[in-house]
C-alpha cells in the first residue's frame, strides 16, 4: 500500500463523496466559464487539505454533510487563491501545467477566481454553522494578508526568520489550520479539541511550506518550478536566511540585497544556492521541520485513539516531511 492510499484508508468512501461534490462545484455549462473550470478540474492535485478535514472529522466522530461542505468550501477557497496568486506572480505554470492565466488571460483568471471564491462561500453556508462560515471568511482575509505581507517583506532589508514564519503561517499554515479545525468542529469536537486540532494543522502547514521552500534549492521538473525561482521573485526563504544569519559574508549579503531589489541574475542565484548548501541551510530547515513534526506527534498521542486514523495521520506527517514534489 503506497503512502497516499494509507493516508486515505479510514476515509475511502468519504473521499469519493468529497470528489464528487467538489467536481460538481467546479462545473458549469456556460461556454468560457465551463472551459476555465474544466481546465482547473483537470489540473487536479492530491487534495491533501480536504483529506485532513475528513480525517479530523473521523477522529472526533463521523464525516457528515457539514464536514463535506466545509471540505469543499476550504478546497475551493484554496483553488481561488492559487488562481489569483498565479496572476499576481505572473506565473505561466502550476504543478508543471499551464496556469489558468497563461491558458486564457489575466481578466478571465481573476473573474474565475472570484467565481470560485463565491462558490466556496456558498458551500460553507450550506453547513448552517455560523462558526464555520466565520472561519472561512477570516481565512480568506488571512491568506490575502499573508500575500501582502510577503510582498512588503521583499522591501524589508532585515533578514528575519521571525518574519519568514509569520508569512508562512498566514500564507500556507492558516489553510491547514482551518482544514483541521473545521473537520473537528463538524464532528462535534469540544472547543479544546478544536483548538488542539487547529494547532496540529498549523504545524503541518508550516512543515509543508518549509519542504516546499527546500525544493527551490534543487532541480526537478516534477515540482514545476526551477531552482532559485523564489529568489527570482524576491523571496529569501528559511535555508538561505539561516546561512546569511550564521555566516554573514558581505559578498553574500550583497547578493541577498540584489534578490530583494529584483536585480539578481541566474549565475548569482546559483552562487547563493551553493552557499546556502555549504553553510548547512538545508539541514537547518529539515531540523526545523522535525521540530514541528515532534509537536504534531504530541497531538496524535493525546487525541487520536483509533489505530487506523493514527496510522493515517502519522503517514500524513511522514509524507509532508519526505515528499519530493
Amino acid at each position: 500500500m503506497d503512502t497516499l492510499t494509507r493516508i486515505k484508508q479510514p476515509i475511502k468512501r468519504d473521499f469519493i463523496e468529497f470528489e464528487e461534490l467538489f467536481n460538481s462545484a467546479l462545473t458549469s455549462t456556460d461556454g468560457l466559464l465551463g472551459s476555465a473550470l474544466s481546465h482547473i478540474r483537470q489540473r487536479g492535485g492530491k487534495r491533501m487539505r480536504p483529506i485532513l478535514t475528513l480525517l479530523m472529522a473521523k477522529n472526533f466522530g463521523e464525516v457528515n454533510l457539514v464536514t463535506q461542505h466545509s471540505a469543499v468550501g476550504l478546497e475551493l477557497l484554496h483553488t481561488a487563491s492559487l488562481v489569483h496568486d498565479d496572476v499576481v506572480d505572473e506565473s505561466g505554470e502550476r504543478r508543471g501545467q499551464p496556469s489558468l492565466n497563461a491558458s486564457f488571460n489575466n481578466k478571465v483568471a481573476v473573474l474565475v477566481g472570484d467565481y470560485i471564491l463565491s462558490t466556496a462561500l456558498l458551500h460553507v453556508s450550506h453547513t448552517g454553522n455560523q462558526l464555520i462560515v466565520e472561519n472561512l471568511a477570516q481565512l480568506g482575509r488571512t491568506l490575502a494578508a499573508g500575500e501582502i505581507l510577503q510582498l512588503s517583506n521583499i522591501q524589508n532589508k532585515e533578514l528575519s526568520e521571525a518574519v519568514y514564519f509569520d508569512v508562512i503561517k498566514k500564507k500556507t499554515a492558516a489553510l491547514f489550520e482551518s482544514c483541521a479545525a473545521l473537520g473537528a468542529l463538524s464532528a462535534g469536537a469540544s472547543g479544546e479539541e478544536v483548538e488542539q486540532a487547529s494547532l496540529f494543522g498549523q504545524n503541518l502547514g508550516i512543515m509543508f511550506q518549509i519542504r516546499d521552500d527546500i525544493f527551490d534549492y534543487f532541480d526537478s521538473r516534477e515540482i514545476g518550478k526551477p531552482t532559485g525561482n523564489d529568489m527570482v521573485e524576491g523571496k529569501l526563504t528559511l535555508p538561505i536566511l539561516y546561512a546569511l544569519n550564521t555566516s554573514p559574508y558581505e559578498s553574500m549579503l550583497t547578493l541577498a540585497r540584489k534578490v530583494k531589489a529584483g536585480t539578481i541574475n541566474t549565475d548569482e542565484i546559483a552562487v547563493l544556492v551553493e552557499y546556502t548548501k555549504q553553510q548547512g541551510g538545508i539541514e537547518y530547515a529539515e531540523k526545523r521541520m522535525k521540530d514541528f513534526y515532534d509537536e504534531s506527534m504530541v497531538f496524535i498521542d493525546n487525541h487520536v485513539a483509533d489505530a487506523e486514523i493514527r496510522e493515517a495521520l502519522i503517514s500524513f506527517l511522514g509524507y509532508v516531511m519526505k515528499r519530493n514534489y
